[in-house]
């Protein structure tokens, strides 16, 4: 079978990487000369990056956002009986981590624009059960995370901030990870501060809790043999920590590549005219928000959006939808039995949405080729209805 070259990747971890490789070789070999490959000193130099970067107290470094969002659930003491709300449309690990302790989630609709958390929907979920919020920092821009924290306070409710796509983002200036009790970041290597492996990292501006989930991460151990919780083993090794240390200097420089590139797109796809009811939505910039573009994510109107992807593919251009099946219509958690009813723009941006090339070493050129054969799909459209 004759492959399709690539005129536009939907990513290229190499190709970002590259730069940086004598910087990661020098920072490996460290590691391996000093033989601690666990609990080394990158790794509270790390701890101590994030957590000055986002604004936190504390950061404790854990092996993935998906246990970082387990670890501040478990922390808290939620089990069987309690509620936790959280969007439908976000990656499994926003709700596995729920299910995983008995609890059940609550889903809250999204808005149109951002596809973050309805703050407004989020009020009308409240029950004397709810135990925790879950807001997601989706495709690298803040839900309204002021609002959500006043509705949260006002009812004693803590805030978990799922910040996985959304290092270096902001609301009103203060940083993700920084507003909830808990912050939880991932550093898959697809994610904007992205390592050669599986990382997590959680903050927090209490040093209670802090402790707390740094407990639960080393299988409740304190001291060696003796075990205060029933925790569990979610290390950041010292060479994911070494190599994200590297990472971490040149952060700020992707995000501005990833920001000129975002700005290409909605300068070149209004001057190509594809933005439009039955075409193009554009991404919506909060005013109060800094975005840092994780993802590029459009609506696709006119139920084209699956046609629309094909033909990308036959072009050679990358694309990717995140996300095709909401959680509620996840067969995993059929047993929850959710309609669906009350989460409209949940399942209207699941039929919608495409995700366009977006990474800090995509080219103009490339870019460009992105955004033809976007024009060129509506061409063909035009004349096969004609």
């Amino acid at each position: 079978m004759v492959q399709t070259p690539q005129n536009g990747p939907l990513l290229d971890v190499n190709r970002d990487n590259r730069p940086h490789r004598e910087e990661f070789i020098e920072a490996l070999t460290e590691v391996v000369d000093s033989g601690r490959f666990l609990f080394g000193p990158e790794v509270s130099a790390l701890e101590e990056e994030i957590a000055k970067y986002s604004q936190a107290d504390h950061a404790i470094g854990c092996a993935s956002g998906s246990d970082a969002l387990l670890l501040a659930l478990m922390a808290l003491g939620i089990g069987p009986g309690d509620e936790v709300i959280v969007p439908s449309f976000t990656f499994f690990a926003s709700v596995s981590c729920v299910t995983r302790l008995g609890a059940t989630p609550i889903f809250a609709d999204i808005r149109p624009d951002t596809f973050n958390l309805d703050t407004d929907h989020l009020e009308q979920l409240i029950t004397d059960r709810t135990r925790a919020i879950i807001p997601v920092h989706l495709f690298g821009q803040c839900a309204e995370i002021d609002r959500i924290c006043q509705i949260a306070a006002s009812r004693d409710i803590p805030v978990i901030e799922d910040a996985a796509q959304a290092i270096g983002a902001a609301y009103h200036s203060r940083p993700a990870g920084s507003w909830g009790l808990i912050g939880c970041f991932s550093f898959y290597p697809t994610k904007n501060l992205g390592g050669m492996g599986d990382g997590g990292m959680m903050t927090s501006g209490d040093a209670e809790m802090a402790d707390r989930l740094r407990l639960f991460a080393g299988h409740g151990m304190r001291p060696r043999y003796y075990h205060q919780v029933v925790g569990i083993n979610s290390r950041l090794d010292t060479f994911q920590a070494a190599v994200l240390r590297v990472k971490m200097r040149h952060l700020d420089d992707a995000v501005q590549r990833r920001s000129a590139i975002a700005g290409r797109y909605m300068e070149w796809m209004e001057d190509q005219q594809l933005v439009g009811e039955d075409q193009i939505t554009l991404p919506y910039i909060d005013p109060n928000a800094f975005h840092v573009w994780n993802q590029f994510s459009i609506r696709v109107g006119g139920g084209q959006r699956d046609s629309m992807r094909a033909h990308l593919a036959e072009q050679g251009v990358g694309s990717e939808i995140y996300y095709p099946v909401p959680m509620h219509q996840q067969e995993c958690f059929a047993f929850l039995g959710v309609d669906g009813s009350d989460l409209p723009e949940t399942e209207r941006a699941a039929a919608e949405i495409l995700n366009l090339p977006i990474f800090p070493g995509l080219t103009q050129e490339e870019q460009l080729r992105v955004v033809e054969c976007v024009a060129s799909f509506y061409q063909k459209s035009a004349r096969l209805a004609a």
